[in-house]
C-alpha cells in the first residue's frame, strides 16, 4: 500500500465536498453505478481540487450499499494531461501529495471494482489514474506515456504500479524514456483489458458494466480485496490470505449462500447484496 504522506504543514485535513459542489468531476449513480467524468476543460490537467474531487467521490461510492462499481471516464477529447504543473510549486507540494495520495489510494482500497474508460491520451497523472483502475476498456485515440523524466522527476505511482502490470523491464523502458505506448501495445502489455472501436465504446462499456453490476456487491469487494491484497505475497502467504478471506468473510454473507441454492436448485440468484 501506498503510505499517507506526513508533514508538518498539514494542520487539518481537508473537508469533504458534496458530489454537487464538485466544479471538475461530473458524480452520478446510476443503477448500481458510480459514474465520474473528468471535466476540467481542455486537457483534464490534475490540480489540487481535482484530485480532492476524484478522492471524495471515490470514498462516496465506496460508502454507499446500492453502488456495486465505478466508471471513471472523461468528458474532454484528452482523458487527463497529468499534473496542472502552475500548482505543482514547492509552497504546494505537499498539498498536492497528500491530494495525490488520497485520489490513487483511494482507487486502489475502495472495495468497489473501478473501470477506466479511455478514449484518448492519458499523460503523466493521466495515465497513472488508468493504471491504478481495476480494468481498462480503451479505443485506438488512447496513448500512455510517463514523460516526467523529461523535466528531470519520475512519476513516483508509475514506478511503483507498472512493475505489477507489466513486469519490471517493461516499466524502466516506459518509465527512463517517457516515449508513448500505443493503445495496441497497451492492450498487448497488459495495461488494457479490452481496446474497442470508437463507435462501439458505449456499448462496451454498457455491456462490460452490466456483466459486473449483475454480481452480489460484497462478493465482487472480497474478490478484488483476495486479487489485489496478494500482490507482493508469496504464493503461500497469498493463498493463506485468499483462503481466510473466503473462509472466514464471504461464507458469512447472504449472498454466498443465495448463490449455492441457485445452483442446487439451477435458477438465477437473487442477490441482496449482504
Amino acid at each position: 500500500m501506498i503510505e499517507p504522506v506526513n508533514t508538518q504543514d498539514f494542520t487539518s485535513q481537508p473537508e469533504r465536498r458534496k458530489p454537487e459542489e464538485f466544479k471538475h468531476v461530473q458524480f452520478r449513480i446510476e443503477a448500481g453505478v458510480a459514474r465520474m467524468t473528468l471535466s476540467r476543460p481542455e486537457h483534464n490537467l490534475l490540480n489540487e481540487a481535482m484530485l480532492r474531487e476524484i478522492a471524495g467521490g471515490i470514498t462516496l461510492a465506496g460508502e454507499r450499499n446500492d453502488v456495486k462499481l465505478i466508471v471513471l471516464d472523461s468528458a474532454c477529447k484528452v482523458f487527463c494531461g497529468g499534473i496542472d504543473v502552475g500548482e505543482y510549486t514547492s509552497q504546494r507540494v505537499f498539498q498536492m501529495l497528500d491530494a495525490f495520495h488520497a485520489a490513487f489510494a483511494g482507487m486502489l482500497e475502495v472495495g468497489k471494482p473501478v473501470v477506466c474508460v479511455v478514449n484518448g491520451p492519458a499523460i503523466g497523472g493521466g495515465a497513472e489514474l488508468a493504471a491504478f483502475g481495476d480494468l481498462v476498456i480503451a479505443t485506438p485515440k488512447a496513448r500512455f506515456a510517463q514523460p516526467e523524466i523529461s523535466i528531470g522527476i519520475f512519476p513516483p505511482l508509475a514506478a511503483t504500479i507498472l512493475p505489477y502490470l507489466v513486469g519490471p523491464k517493461i516499466a524502466l523502458e516506459l518509465v527512463l524514456t517517457g516515449e508513448p505506448v500505443t493503445a495496441e501495445r497497451a492492450l498487448e502489455l497488459g495495461m488494457v483489458n479490452r481496446l474497442v472501436p470508437e463507435p462501439q465504446l458505449e456499448q462496451a462499456v454498457k455491456d462490460l458494466v452490466t456483466r459486473i453490476s449483475g454480481h452480489s456487491g460484497p462478493v465482487l469487494a472480497m474478490a478484488k480485496k483476495a486479487i489485489l491484497g496478494g500482490m507482493g505475497l508469496s504464493l503461500r502467504e497469498g493463498l493463506k490470505q485468499s483462503m481466510n478471506i473466503f473462509l472466514h468473510e464471504l461464507y458469512r454473507l447472504e449472498d454466498s449462500q443465495e448463490g449455492l441454492r441457485a445452483m442446487v436448485e439451477k435458477r438465477k440468484p437473487n442477490w441482496k447484496n449482504r
